[in-house]
């Protein structure tokens, strides 16, 4: 009888933590003003897809269908119908940033497209920030001819869609998947401060000059995703690149804007890109191959006390093999594969891998202490 009794407690109380989320769909971040010169080409992707009779939201409401969800209930409709309730939390896919450009090589072309969005999760009563994971999407291939925007288009739409590989909607839903609400005041981390070198800045393309932060959002991106993805751990967004007075922009397409409050972060990632450098390491008849490196100095600290967890200068080197037949040569691609390594080797040992890259990335002391510090950090805001 007791075990009996035992059982029926718990499938009472079992209902009091459920938590249901509503789907916002699609939108993207930042000012109206400037949507329309950072994501020419996925809202070319939107306008077709109105042509063909549906849209971003309808495509991720069909990937959700199937999607099994482990930590609360998602139930599809209008938010409107959220207003007045006293729990009334939603879920969006925000568009974050989106990087077509593309390089000869001899005759041919090699073309690299990156989608990068938010799985975010908002109080829609209080309009504020919950939860923010970042994911992303990339695309790299060797064209005969220069491409067209036909041609980006495509790509664009397989990288949104999917194809042979899982494209930006599904990684959202997988993200969905296993996301965690909390249930208690959360701890939140965030990348607060960003700051690039000129010399650093010069190195950087035109793409990412389209606004005064562009560059720095980029960067933050980057890392906020590489400690998402594999820490476990959600992520605050920039508030700089998305934000004025730490209120965040996000425009839906039927025009509805929320301006959503972004919580003052317990934990803030800095970084300062100190500088790119590259070596030639070897020449030969058929090219040459180079090390790009990049160089920038990493801090987590907690706002409130100014106490910090990290405090340290790390680099680090991709290979980069340039053919001999190869007139041009773009050091972007290369430099930014460098940075996404340096946050994706750092944010992998942070998760608890144990990788000799960190004796080479760092001079610092006490790094290992640092580390630890910084994994009780991270464990404290999941």
């Amino acid at each position: 009888m007791r075990s009996i009794l035992i059982s029926l407690l718990a499938f009472a109380c079992g209902p009091v933590w459920a938590v249901t989320v509503s789907l916002a769909g699609f939108s993207y971040s930042g000012d109206h003003q400037s949507i329309a010169s950072r994501f020419p080409y996925t809202q070319r992707f939107s306008q077709a897809m109105a042509a063909e009779n549906s849209s971003p939201d309808r495509l991720i409401a069909q990937t959700l269908a199937g999607t099994r969800i482990e930590n609360f209930t998602l139930q599809q409709g209008e938010l409107a119908q959220l207003k007045g309730r006293d729990q009334a939390i939603a879920v969006s896919l925000v568009m974050t940033s989106e990087t077509v450009s593309y390089e000869q090589i001899g005759r041919a072309y090699k073309l690299f497209i990156n989608l990068r969005g938010q799985a975010l999760f908002f109080d829609f009563k209080t309009m504020t920030v919950l939860r923010s994971y970042p994911v992303t999407v990339a695309y790299l291939d060797i064209l005969a001819n220069p491409p067209s925007d036909e041609l980006i288009d495509d790509r664009v739409r397989q990288l949104m869609m999917g194809g042979s590989k899982q494209g930006l909607v599904q990684r959202f839903a997988n993200q969905l998947a296993v996301a965690t609400i909390p249930q208690n005041v959360p701890r939140f981390l965030q990348v607060g401060k960003v700051s690039i070198s000129p010399e650093a800045r010069k190195e950087l393309p035109e793409a990412l000059s389209a606004t005064p932060t562009t560059a720095e959002t980029w960067l933050a991106d980057q890392l906020s995703e590489a400690i998402a993805s594999r820490t476990g751990v959600p992520v605050l967004p920039y508030a700089k690149g998305y934000a004025i007075g730490n209120t965040m922009a996000m425009r839906f397409a039927d025009g509805t804007v929320f301006n959503l409050k972004i919580p003052e972060a317990d934990y803030a990632f800095s970084i300062d890109l100190t500088g790119f450098k590259r070596v030639k390491t070897g020449e030969s008849v058929a090219g040459a191959s180079y090390v790009y490196g990049a160089l920038m100095d990493l801090k987590l600290v907690e706002p409130v006390s100014g106490r910090a967890y990290l405090d340290a200068k790390f680099k680090n080197g991709e290979v980069k093999v340039v053919p001999a037949s190869q007139t041009e040569t773009d050091d972007f691609p290369a430099y930014s594969d460098a940075v996404r390594g340096l946050f994706g080797k750092l944010s992998s040992v942070l998760a608890g891998k144990d990788d000799p890259w960190i004796k080479s990335a760092t001079t610092a002391d006490n790094i290992n202490a640092q580390l630890s510090a910084t994994k009780t950090v991270l464990q404290s805001c999941k």
